[in-house]
């Protein structure tokens, strides 16, 4: 039985630090791995849990998303992962296909980056940065990029996540952004430079840059690889808007350190306040006490509008004419197919 991933899903697996560890102790014991082509795993007969269901795994590195539809159909593949736009719907018309969404801990925004706390910036207008929000027409995009199985948000915390605020995104009103930067001395728009887009995402990053132009935010696409791009949100590289997003596992105080406050990893942000309301629920031992110091932090972030938040992803995978369960879907919030031993071929 065969998957077709996003390339960097098998590096890590075989990356040098794995084959250092302890191997065969799972639903399957590796067999062979080429870097960037596939990696071969075989059934463990002896797990605890149940025997695997299909004998033999092998996840293949296919970067291009139609190359992986091209696959699934010719039945090279058995399960593929990431198809998006007009791909999930060619899935949704083949009827020896099953489209299968499924809801990660994937949360996608645009950050404005240094420039909101740049004087000399339109972005450190509150206005501007709210007019930005109004653009977009979040179901719009949905409904063309993920066939509305995505939800879109007004935070950057996943509604399921422990000490999440539930936020409605900001409504698509175009005429109210418009009306917004005319108030902030920008009847004629204004030039916002590129938007970074993880080349992953292109056709999301298109319809976004479309609709802030649309209201005179005059911006131009500008995809990349997914490594430099993270790297440059460590390092605060990025000079104009960017695309940003989290599929990690954890809770808000988490996603919160990692984006919000000051010191976090890919954090834009520099909001003292913020930084003692967090650092305050971390010693915190009354859960509500602490929950609601998440939430005022979420809340400002939000009055303040510090992000464009777009959507808590859904992600469209599918299955081919031999799959009986395919596994996703199985284990909440996760991405891709699992247990692996709970997946099935048709008999």
């Amino acid at each position: 039985m065969g998957w077709i991933v996003p390339k960097n899903y098998t590096e890590k697996i075989g990356s040098e630090k794995f084959k250092e560890q302890p191997i065969g102790l799972g639903p399957y014991r590796f067999v062979n791995y080429q870097p960037g082509v596939e990696l071969v795993l075989e059934a463990n007969t002896d797990y605890w849990r149940k025997v695997p269901h299909v004998k033999r795994l092998v996840l293949k590195g296919v970067p291009e998303a139609t190359t992986r539809l091209a696959m699934l159909k010719k039945q090279e593949a058995d399960v593929a992962y990431a198809l998006f736009g007009t791909l999930g719907e060619e899935v949704r018309r083949d009827p020896n296909l099953k489209l299968e969404p499924v809801i990660p801990p994937t949360t996608q925004w645009i950050v404005f980056t240094h420039q909101q706390y740049d004087p000399k910036s339109p972005w450190y207008d509150k206005r501007v940065r709210l007019a930005a929000n109004h653009a977009i027409n979040r179901q719009a995009v949905n409904e063309s990029e993920t066939l509305g199985y995505s939800i879109p948000t007004g935070g950057i915390i996943p509604r399921k996540f422990d000490g999440a605020l539930p936020l409605e995104p900001y409504a698509y009103d175009p005429k109210k952004a418009k009306q917004l930067l005319t108030e902030a001395g920008f009847a004629n728009g204004f030039d916002a430079g590129d938007c970074t887009v993880d080349i992953a995402f292109t056709g999301l990053g298109e319809a976004l840059v479309n609709d802030l132009t649309a209201v005179g935010i005059r911006t131009t696409m500008r995809p990349v690889e997914r490594a430099p791009d993270q790297a440059a949100h460590r390092e605060k590289t990025h000079k104009t808007l960017a695309l940003q997003g989290s599929g990690a596992f954890g809770s808000a105080a988490t996603r919160l350190d990692a984006f919000v406050t000051s010191k976090g990893a890919q954090s834009w942000m520099k909001d003292p306040e913020i930084d003692a309301w967090y650092a305050q629920q971390a010693k915190e031992r009354d859960r509500q006490r602490r929950e609601a110091l998440l939430h005022q932090i979420q809340q400002k972030l939000y009055d303040e509008v510090r992000f464009i938040p777009i959507w808590e992803l859904g992600a469209l995978h599918a299955s081919g004419p031999r799959v009986a369960v395919s596994g996703v879907g199985l284990i909440p919030l996760f991405a891709f197919s699992g247990p692996f031993e709970d997946v099935q071929l048709k008999s």
